[in-house]
């Protein structure tokens, strides 16, 4: 149990409901949360379909973990975000990409944590999400709207060059996929992929698969 103290006086605790696949994880969440006496467990689920009915039966606020198996935690937000819910959510993960951080701040998430944060950061994280405020971290948050917008500008310059279809090649060239790979997952002749890459390289005035890999990996578009 923490020996950290809230500074706030809470007369009805606030209602929570905990969503982790992890059991040995979401065990310690409850216990987390059951140490102080501003907070009431409401429901712990096991996976984001149960969270979601959690959430509907009534919670102040939802900390649900990001990766789940089936409904995962963005699955969640946005059907809670698509019915206008009043249950405030906080999205608990491992890792986040810059692409998951700017979807779920567009899907209303209140509050985004890392596993490897400190019990009080989640703890002051879910008190403040609850008095209405958002707890993300500035960096994380700048760092992943600059990336996403980029790479939106760099595919919108990029398709006033290519057509759709060189430039979904482009993108898998920079994945390290080879021509035979871009062939089966496009159903279309390998001879067909090299006649739209000699074309890439003409219009880009790009010599070669290497240099065209270092184009799409400094436009980011992938």
């Amino acid at each position: 149990m923490s020996n950290w103290s809230y500074p706030y006086s809470v007369s009805v605790p606030i209602r929570l409901v905990l969503a982790d696949d992890h059991a040995i994880v979401l065990h310690g969440l409850k216990r987390l949360f059951e140490g102080h006496q501003d907070f009431d467990v409401v429901e712990c689920c096991h996976d984001g379909s149960g969270a979601l009915a959690a959430a509907r039966r009534g919670c102040d606020v939802l900390v649900i973990d990001l990766r789940m198996p089936g409904t995962t935690g963005i699955d969640v937000l946005k059907i809670l975000s698509a019915e206008h819910s009043a249950c405030r959510t906080v999205l608990l993960t491992a890792a986040i990409s810059d692409d998951d951080v700017v979807e779920a701040v567009k899907l209303g998430v209140h509050g985004v944590v890392l596993k490897e944060s400190s019990p009080e950061s989640l703890l002051e994280c879910v008190r403040r999400v609850h008095r209405g405020e958002q707890w993300i971290d500035r960096e994380t948050m700048s760092r992943a709207i600059g990336r996403v917008t980029r790479r939106e500008s760099a595919n919108r310059e990029a398709s006033k060059i290519l057509t759709p279809r060189e430039l979904e090649i482009v993108k898998m060239i920079a994945q390290g996929l080879r021509n035979r790979a871009i062939a089966e997952r496009l159903t279309i002749s390998e001879g067909t992929v090299k006649i739209h890459l000699h074309n890439v390289y003409e219009k880009l005035n790009i010599d070669g698969r290497l240099e065209l890999m270092l184009y799409a990996q400094e436009k980011e578009l992938l």
